[in-house]
């Protein structure tokens, strides 16, 4: 690639980065189109882009690999898609995404907090970290649940109607969830909801 080729480049990258910043989060979907044409750009030219920033949508939107940092020290590097489902430290869970942070006590491979029992599959016992993503959480009404998924009565305190979905604060036995539903319209009162063991992830303290 000649110097020119390299000079053009660096200005067309440094131009939808310009623009990118200057909209910032003013307009929604310029932006995302924006993140699109970068993405495409560097597709084309088949260069390593290092794009540093503390937006987390951005960061999975824009990454094949994401170095997530924490105090000056590697806290994961993986892959967008593994880093949300599969984040190895609670500070992972918690910094990309929305997640119920879970305290738990593992005895005899099941794990407890407060209302919520499921199996789980580690050594030993004692106290382990969990991450449930809202997501994972449905209302148990829908359609046909495994036998092993883990059901649990909460009474809904907040709801958000998003467009596509819709999030809920519940209390569950005194403790406080998050849940993402698909939208379908108004609740209140008390509901039944479930997971599954698997999408209840063990991370590091």
């Amino acid at each position: 690639m000649s110097a020119y080729c390299i000079l053009t480049l660096g200005r067309a990258v440094l131009a939808v980065l310009a623009a990118m910043a200057i909209v910032g989060g003013k307009i929604v979907n310029l932006r995302k189109q924006m993140q699109g044409e970068l993405k495409s750009l560097q597709r084309e030219v088949g260069i390593t882009f290092l794009f540093v920033t503390h937006d987390q949508e951005e960061a999975m939107a824009l990454s094949d690999r994401i170095a997530l940092l924490k105090d000056g020290a590697l806290e994961q590097v993986a892959s967008p898609r593994e880093i949300y489902a599969h984040p190895a430290t609670a500070y992972a869970a918690q910094f990309i995404g929305q997640t119920n942070l879970l305290r738990a006590e593992i005895h005899g491979g099941l794990a407890s907090c407060g209302a919520l029992q499921w199996p789980a599959a580690l050594a030993g016992n004692g106290t382990a970290f969990f991450s449930l993503r809202p997501e994972a959480i449905r209302l148990a009404s829908e359609g046909t649940l495994a036998p092993d998924a883990v059901r649990f009565r909460a009474l809904i305190r907040q709801q958000i109607f998003s467009g596509s979905s819709e999030q809920l604060e519940v209390d569950c036995a005194g403790q406080s969830l998050r849940i993402r539903i698909p939208a379908c319209g108004s609740l209140a009162g008390e509901h039944e909801f479930a997971f599954f063991p698997e999408d209840a992830i063990p991370v590091r303290g």
